[in-house]
């Protein structure tokens, strides 16, 4: 059979965190290290599934695997939304349907915005940020543009040029913003900050799209992790969600998450609910059922709920320890740069302040796999080799600058 039509494809280009984890399993150096892909990894380097979640499979292996509905497990949802907003949530206004993690909530919420905004709107998205939100949100028609979020001169949050990005926004624009442990950066506004910005975003009548990846992982709390986003409902701010169970239950390829939109009033979340059953049908038609029973188990049942909360914490300590230890480790081997924002940081990356010239360095001689943008993944790290990474990080940046002049 021919294939002729086919002789024209172009190759597309490798996607460039998954490219990155493919030249680390091909790399034969015994001492490689991989601080690229944003999966927890124990003390001893290995995944980690959560107790909770191997005791959850065993309360539900006896379900049947027929379909879930298009909007997924209902109670599953119930539970999720719970989780993210809040035990006084307000359910009944509540548009939520079960999704393919973060990545497929993010898909949903941008069809959804882009099949009922006028055309033209545009989403601004922070500047860094995880790289598939650029493509997601393009693809579903809508306008992607930047906001300032990072200060490279300082490591730190810019918070007077996210406020005014966002305060140059058209009115009824959307807003996509980190709920905690910003991606790639770990730098989170404080509660006044997020305050200032929602104050913002308030006044200009914009549309806040939350990202929520973390919730839990981030401090080992997932209340606190849960406050911008529950502020912001309870100024009346206009508000999706994407939910993911990918890194705070370590469900990575079970692919579980939420898309949930805030209605103002129970018939408005009906007619919402039936054009997200529209957008999903075409799409995927249902999600797949595994995860979201893991999910729906360990929230519904006190024991493990209160298990699971001490997992997570345990992976958050964990991450929380790794950053003291680089940080002390580099002072240790000799490095006189001041590394305090990656101990200010929170969640599974550091942004570290490297270049694209000392990142290549530490790939090409070290066989350290890390974007190119310097994020890190502090779960890569463990007392086997957070020396010898620090090391090499000392020998790419000492004499060289880690913050850029603006």
């Amino acid at each position: 059979m021919s294939s002729s039509y086919l002789d024209n494809i172009p190759m597309g280009p490798p996607d460039a965190i998954l490219g990155i984890a493919q030249a680390f399993r091909s790399c034969e150096d015994p001492n490689k290290v991989n601080v690229c892909i944003g999966a927890y990894r124990d003390a001893n380097g290995q995944p980690w599934v959560l107790p909770s979640v191997r005791q959850a499979e065993l309360v539900f292996k006896e379900e049947n695997k027929e379909y879930l509905p298009i909007e997924g497990d209902v109670a599953f949802v119930e539970k999720a939304l719970t989780f993210a907003y809040g035990q006084e949530a307000p359910l009944e206004r509540i548009a939520g349907v079960q999704s393919l993690s973060g990545t497929g909530a993010c898909r949903i919420g941008g069809a959804f915005l882009g099949r009922f905004l006028p055309k033209g709107t545009k989403i601004y998205i922070p500047d860094p940020t995880w790289g598939n939100h650029l493509k997601i949100f393009a693809e579903a028609g809508l306008v992607v543009e930047r906001y300032r979020y990072y200060n490279r001169a300082t490591n730190g949050l810019n918070l007077k040029g996210l406020l005014e990005d966002i305060g140059n926004a058209p009115d009824n624009s959307v807003v996509l913003l980190h709920a905690c442990a910003h991606n790639p950066t770990g730098c989170d506004p404080t509660h006044d900050e997020w305050k200032t910005i929602c104050k913002l975003i308030q006044s200009k009548r914009l549309i806040a799209f939350f990202d929520s990846a973390y919730q839990g992982f981030a401090s080992g709390n997932a209340e606190q992790d849960a406050w911008a986003l529950r502020y912001f409902v309870s100024q009346n701010v206009p508000v999706l969600l994407a939910q993911s169970f990918a890194k705070n239950f370590g469900l990575y390829g079970e692919r579980c998450g939420t898309l949930s939109i805030i209605c103002d009033s129970p018939e408005q979340r009906e007619k919402v609910m039936s054009q997200l059953r529209l957008v999903i049908r075409p799409m995927y038609s249902n999600p797949p059922k595994h995860g979201s029973s893991i999910v729906r188990t360990i929230l519904s049942d006190e024991k493990l709920t209160a298990q699971y909360y001490t997992e997570c914490k345990t992976m958050a300590d964990r991450i929380a320890e790794m950053r003291t230890k680089l940080v002390s480790t580099l002072e240790k081997v000799g490095s006189t740069h001041d590394w305090s924002h990656v101990t200010n940081q929170i969640g599974m990356f550091a942004y570290t302040g490297c270049n694209k010239e000392m990142c290549d360095i530490l790939t090409e001689k070290y066989a350290i796999f890390l974007t190119k943008d310097g994020r890190i993944s502090i779960a890569g790290l463990n007392d086997a080799n957070v020396e010898y990474v620090a090391k090499a990080i000392y020998d790419v940046t000492e004499g060289k600058p880690i913050t850029l002049e603006e």
